[in-house]
């Protein structure tokens, strides 16, 4: 007679391979990582250099001694102080401060420093693999993938959230996942600093131009500009996806 704890093994084992997931793996529940721009850059190549002139790119320059001197004063913060070190202000000038794969302090990492793709679209370990079939698969084929995948896969196609996580953290900002440590830049300090989602993420100096896609993913969801700028977006560098 089998006992009771074999039965329920094979029976979870049986369940692992119809979900097409190993057994012993933990993957699919686990928290995406962080991989760094570097993968990102190596097929959306005109985005990754359009990038590389905002200011987004340059966002931990900023927190160095003598650095925005004239900004961190009207904020009532020490224009010489070295910042790059200070945990209450990084999170916001990286990629993933953290999390898993993400910028740490100690052991910083190149494609995670500067507000780069996951910043944005999600840290892109899960998501990533079903852009580069996506893309093999239409080029070779003409088929298409649904967006929902990525999505559910850890992609961030609204991401407001994610940009007013820096951008709106101050006491009155009307954003509601405000908490410590607030950002010291509010509109109180400068007009400047008075973020309006829609007009920024088109800023090509803050953001990065766009380029048309080729059509790989359809289907919702979309980001609610994705539209307009598809309209008006650059024909960039023709990058071969392998499968």
């Amino acid at each position: 007679m089998r006992h009771p704890v074999t039965y329920a093994l094979t029976a979870a084992a049986l369940f692992a391979f119809l979900s097409g997931f190993t057994f012993h793996s933990g993957d699919a529940f686990a928290a995406p990582k962080f991989e760094g721009r570097k993968k990102c850059s190596s097929c959306h190549k005109s985005q990754a250099k359009s990038w590389k002139k905002t200011a987004h790119a340059k966002a931990m320059n900023s927190l160095k001694p003598n650095k925005k001197a004239k900004a961190k004063k009207k904020a009532n913060l020490d224009p010489t102080k070295d910042y790059t070190k200070d945990k209450d202000c990084v999170g916001c000038h990286v990629d993933g401060f953290g999390k898993k794969g993400g910028y740490r302090i100690g052991k910083p990492k190149k494609w995670v420093t500067g507000v780069g793709c996951e910043s944005c679209h999600g840290a892109g370990s899960k998501y990533r693999g079903i852009h580069r079939k996506g893309g093999a698969k239409f080029e070779k084929k003409k088929k298409t993938t649904p967006r929902k995948a990525l999505a559910d896969a850890g992609q961030d196609f609204d991401f407001v959230e994610a940009c007013s996580a820096c951008h709106l953290n101050y006491e009155g900002s009307g954003w509601k996942g405000t908490k410590k440590p607030y950002t010291p830049f509010t509109p109180e300090v400068d007009k400047k600093y008075t973020f309006k989602f829609d007009e920024y993420v088109a800023d090509v100096k803050a953001m990065h131009e766009h380029y048309k896609l080729d059509g790989a993913f359809t289907g919702e969801p979309k980001f609610k500009m994705h539209d307009e700028f598809q309209s008006k977006a650059k024909v960039g560098e023709k990058t071969k996806v392998e499968d």
